[in-house]
C-alpha cells in the first residue's frame, strides 16, 4: 500500500475510529476530572507537533484548558523539571517511539500528572509509559508521509474534547458526519493533479492559515518539503501580518486554506490584499467561494462546483473547529500530485525515514 492509498482509506479509519474510541477514552474523562487539571501539556514532534497545534486550539476553546506545546529538549537536553502535578500531559506520535516524547510524558507520570498517549501503537514506548492510552486505530502506515494517522491523531483529540465536554452520546452524534466529510474531500483529486501541474514550476512558497486551520497550514508545509522539496514556510495569517509579508512579491506563490468560520473573514480580506496589491499568486483551500479573490486558483473541498455555489457538500455541515480533518485531505492530495508532476517519487523521499528517533 502506498500514499495514495493511505490518503484515500482516512474516510475508513474515521469510521472505525468513532466506532471504538468513545467508550474507552470515556474512563480518561473520568481520571481527568476526578484530578484538579490547571492546563494541558502537549508533546509531539513533526507531524504529531501539528495535532498537538490543533489540540492547543480546540482544549483552549472548547474546554477552556490552557494548553502548551511542550519542548522535549528542557528535559532531555537540559534536564529541568517543569512542575507538572496538575497537567493534564499528552504524548502525541504514530510510531510512540520518539524517546523525547516518551521522556515527557514519564515526567508527567512521575510526578503524579494525568498522562495520555496517543499512538497507532498501543504496545509502544509511549503506550507504556502512559497512564492511559489512546489508540488512533489507523492501522498499518507504510508510506514515509503520515497521512492517515495524522487525521486519526485529529479525530482521537476531537473526541477528547467532546467526551470531556458533553459525554460519549454527544461526542458521537457532533463528529458522526467526519467521516462523509472526508469522503467528499477525495472528489477533489482530480483538481488537486490539475492545480498541481499549475504549479509544478514553484521553487518557494508560503502557506497560510488561521485559528484551527494553522495546524493544516503547518501540516501543508511539512508535506511539500518532504515529498517535492520546496522551501515552505508556514504562517499564521496573523502573524505573517506582523513582518513576513515584506516577503511577498509579484508571483510569490502563496497556499492558503481559508474554510468556513470566524477566521475566514481576515484571512479574506488578507489574499485580497496579497493578490490585488502585491501581486502573489494564490492558490486557496476552500469549500465556498464566495469572497475569494478574482485570479486565486481555487481547491475546493468538492470539485465541480461553480463559483459561489456551496452545493450540499458534506464539509460544509462541519463546525469550523472539526474542519482540519477534513481540510487536510486535500493539501494531501495536491502535495502528492505535485511530487508527481516534479519528477519525484513520493514513496521514497530522500533524507528521511518513517521513525526518527530524537532524544
Amino acid at each position: 500500500m502506498g500514499m495514495r492509498d493511505e490518503i484515500l482509506e482516512q474516510p475508513n479509519v474515521a469510521a472505525r475510529l468513532l466506532e471504538t474510541g468513545p467508550s474507552p477514552i470515556e474512563a480518561i474523562t473520568r481520571a481527568i476530572r476526578s484530578h484538579p487539571i490547571e492546563f494541558v501539556l502537549i508533546a509531539g514532534r513533526g507531524t504529531s507537533d501539528h495535532a498537538g497545534v490543533y489540540a492547543q486550539y480546540i482544549f483552549g476553546s472548547r474546554n477552556d484548558l490552557p494548553v502548551a506545546l511542550a519542548a522535549p529538549s528542557l528535559l532531555s537536553i537540559y534536564g529541568a523539571r517543569p512542575r507538572l502535578r496538575h497537567a493534564l500531559v499528552i504524548g502525541i506520535s504514530q510510531s510512540g517511539r520518539s524517546p523525547d516524547v516518551v521522556g515527557v510524558v514519564t515526567e508527567g507520570r512521575r510526578q503524579g500528572a494525568v498522562t495520555v498517549a496517543v499512538t497507532n501503537d498501543p504496545s509502544s514506548p509511549l503506550a507504556v509509559a502512559a497512564q492511559w492510552v489512546i489508540d488512533v486505530a489507523a492501522g498499518p502506515e507504510r508510506a514515509v508521509a503520515a497521512t492517515k494517522s495524522y487525521t486519526a491523531e485529529l479525530l482521537a483529540l476531537a473526541l477528547l474534547s467532546s467526551v470531556l465536554r458533553e459525554g460519549v452520546v454527544g461526542a458521537r452524534e457532533t463528529l458522526a458526519q467526519v467521516p462523509a466529510a472526508m469522503h467528499g474531500a477525495l472528489d477533489v483529486e482530480g483538481e488537486a493533479e490539475r492545480a498541481a501541474a499549475a504549479f509544478r514550476e514553484m521553487r518557494a512558497c508560503i502557506v497560510l492559515g488561521r485559528g484551527y486551520e494553522y495546524a493544516t497550514a503547518l501540516e501543508w508545509a511539512l508535506k511539500l518539503k518532504e515529498l517535492t522539496y520546496l522551501f515552505a514556510d508556514a504562517y499564521s495569517a496573523a502573524d505573517f501580518q506582523h513582518g513576513p509579508i515584506a516577503l511577498a512579491e509579484a508571483g510569490l506563490p502563496v497556499l492558503a486554506v481559508a474554510t468556513s468560520g470566524r477566521a475566514r473573514a481576515g484571512m479574506l480580506n488578507l489574499l485580497t490584499r496579497l493578490s490585488d496589491e502585491l501581486g502573489a499568486t494564490l492558490l486557496v483551500l476552500a469549500d465556498r467561494f464566495d469572497g475569494l479573490p478574482a485570479g486565486a486558483d481555487v481547491l475546493g473541498l468538492s470539485s465541480g462546483r461553480p463559483p459561489g455555489d456551496r452545493g450540499a457538500d458534506a464539509a460544509a455541515i462541519l463546525p469550523d473547529w472539526l474542519m482540519p480533518i477534513v481540510s487536510i485531505i486535500p493539501a494531501q492530495l495536491f502535495t502528492y500530485h505535485l511530487a508527481l508532476a516534479r519528477g519525484v517519487d513520493p514513496e521514497t523521499p530522500r533524507s528521511i525515514s518513517k521513525i526518527t528517533l530524537t532524544r
